[in-house]
């Protein structure tokens, strides 16, 4: 399950493109199922699941013609879990190459239906 949901940003690149954070519950969690719509100048992600709103945003007239254009918007996902790998406080760099250690990060990118309200 989704614990929450923030829009991080939110610009036009071929079509609407809404840049978002997924924190889960657990790393095991699969069920993130969005569904986008627009009421007036708000556009809004939710829950296909259960209906819930996830996050809102308001879109200037520029976004607003690039999402009733395409009746689509491009979701770039980036996925987390709270105290799943703790807090990295060292780094501790590779000798080997000069490089520091990454975390994993989980991201997807996807084109959505777009519903008007």
């Amino acid at each position: 399950m989704v614990d929450t949901l923030e829009i991080s940003r939110v610009n036009i690149r071929d079509s609407l493109s809404v840049d978002v954070s997924v924190w889960m519950h657990h790393p095991n969690d699969m069920d993130f199922r969005p569904s986008l719509s627009v009421a007036g100048n708000t556009f809004t992600i939710s829950n296909h699941s259960d209906g819930a709103t996830l996050a809102s945003i308001e879109l200037n007239e520029e976004q607003m013609e690039a999402v009733v254009r395409d009746e689509a918007a491009e979701l770039r996902v980036k996925f987390q879990v709270r105290g799943m790998h703790g807090e990295l406080n060292k780094i501790h760099p590779i000798i080997a190459d000069g490089k520091a250690k990454k975390l994993a990060t989980a991201n997807w990118k996807t084109t959505q239906k777009v519903s008007f309200k």
